[in-house]
């Protein structure tokens, strides 16, 4: 969140001159973008290969990479599912799920999340543009979000741009500047560069150049990792980063070592390279010799010694191992540094008993309730904007003090959630709060178990009632009462 000088912005800048500014900062974090990106997806040349064993092996190992840098953030992700969205007195928020699948947020979340713990943040933008809602998730290259000095929240500008191929486009979102309106600036200019100019292409009939932004609020959400007070949002691999170059570079090694060394090397002592005559076939005479090819006796399998005193040595194989052990050291300190499971990178899973399990993935599930806390932060920012756009502000305010309800971080077995919950049920919990803790039940799910469960309880209660009416005083013949039955 800190800028440098030449590119921090100032109120009185006009929409050109914030947008030249904002989106400098963009290209400056497109390096490190574009370095966490080829991480993830494992195109990494070798880094501490010497220079002889580069020019050795030439490019043999370049599409190569033991991908850690993948399995890291993907194993946390997969502990980050949104259940449900709850107002300020506790109960679902049905408008705003209903939003969420609508705009297939539910889906992409997962990939806007993926990609903050990737390359440090993505972005979400909030809009109204035909009368309903919007939600947007955008990567870090496509979007910035400028603050108020002295805050971490208040969102004093965003900017999102994109391309087409012959044109880069910006949308300049601004809260009121320098006595200025809440606006919204479009602006293009071509993809060589140059000034930025009032839109032309692609403009709807229906849309503006400049208006008056009627969110009356910067609608763009940054979903930053673990951001500090005084510093910059995080990758999840820049620690992992050293330690892939690393394995990589290891195996490298291990695939050249098993190459030349791993078969016990020998060599024939006392004896002079083994020759050939080379014969005229006309008339039988010897011409000349030539050394036999080695390579010859290696495929043979056999060797004359017609020297005295010759003798064969041998050179011991290399310990290919020692290569394994190193590999297995930067492993375990890829695990314990990103708080990673050791099974989800060793495959060490025989044999583990439930509670070693649990007690294995404590520090993941520890880390990922971290970040419940701060993704469910910015998610619910992304929702109070939606209850905005949509027209809603009463929404807004309780989606404002609400929460975030995620899936378990700790996956556990249905038995061990029976079990729990069974407890749970023994000390007075409601029902419906019990159905809420099952992980993957959707708000809609609770809301047809009650509706069955209450249905079920009328059915019975009017089945006992009916089966109570059978008992009582009867009508006699001559239309007095038999009291037999109520003496009996």
């Amino acid at each position: 969140m800190l800028t440098t000088t030449e590119n921090r912005l100032a109120d009185t800048d006009g929409p050109e001159t914030m947008i030249r500014k904002l989106r400098a900062r963009i290209d400056k974090r497109d390096a490190k973008v574009t370095e966490y990106n080829s991480l993830y997806e494992g195109d990494r040349p070798l880094r501490y290969a010497s220079p002889e064993f580069s020019e050795q092996t030439g490019g043999l190992f370049d599409d190569f990479s033991d991908n850690w840098c993948k399995t890291v953030p993907d194993t946390l992700r997969e502990r980050l599912a949104v259940v449900d969205f709850e107002g300020e007195d506790g109960t679902s928020d049905a408008a705003a799920m209903k939003a969420w699948k609508r705009t297939r947020a539910d889906v992409e979340v997962g990939l806007a999340i993926l990609d903050a713990l990737v390359v440090a943040r993505s972005h979400a933008l909030v809009w109204n543009p035909n009368g309903e809602s919007d939600i947007t998730f955008i990567p870090a290259g496509q979007a910035i979000v400028d603050y108020v000095p002295g805050s971490r929240g208040l969102r004093r500008a965003a900017l999102r741009v994109w391309s087409d191929g012959s044109h880069e486009f910006a949308t300049l979102f601004t809260r009121p500047l320098d006595g200025r309106p809440p606006m919204v600036y479009r602006r293009q200019r071509t993809v060589n560069g140059g000034e930025w100019v009032s839109r032309a292409v692609g403009v709807r009939t229906s849309e503006q150049v400049d208006m008056v932004n009627p969110m009356g609020e910067v609608p763009v959400v940054e979903i930053a990792n673990r951001a500090r007070l005084h510093g910059k949002p995080q990758s999840e691999i820049a620690s992992v980063a050293p330690l892939q170059d690393g394995v990589n570079t290891i195996w490298a090694h291990l695939f050249t070592g098993a190459d030349f060394a791993a078969l016990p090397q020998r060599v024939v002592l006392g004896m002079d390279k083994p020759v050939k005559d080379i014969i005229d076939p006309e008339t039988g005479d010897i011409l000349d010799e030539e050394e036999v090819p080695l390579g010859q006796y290696s495929r043979d399998r056999l060797l004359w010694l017609s020297k005295a005193g010759a003798s064969i040595g041998q050179f011991s194989a290399a310990d290919l191992g020692a290569y394994l052990k190193v590999i297995d050291q930067c492993v375990r300190h890829i695990a314990a540094q990103t708080r990673t499971p050791p099974q989800y990178l060793l495959g060490e899973m025989a044999n583990i008993a439930a509670d070693a399990l649990e007690s294995a993935e404590s520090g993941l599930v520890a880390k990922a309730m971290d970040k419940q806390l701060h993704f469910g932060a910015d998610l619910r920012e992304i929702m109070r904007l939606e209850a905005l756009a949509a027209g809603d502000p009463a929404r807004a305010a309780s989606l404002s003090m609400g929460r975030v309800v995620w899936r378990d971080a700790q996956f556990r077995s249905v038995a061990q959630y029976a079990d729990a919950l069974t407890k749970y049920k023994a000390i007075g919990v409601p029902d419906e709060a019990l159905w809420r803790m099952i992980p993957g039940v959707r708000p809609e799910q609770i809301e047809e178990w009650i509706r069955l469960r209450d249905e079920q309880a009328a059915a019975a209660a009017a089945a006992a009632a009916q089966a109570f009416s059978s008992f009582g005083p009867k009508e006699t013949d001559d239309g007095g009462e038999d009291d037999t039955e109520a003496a009996a």
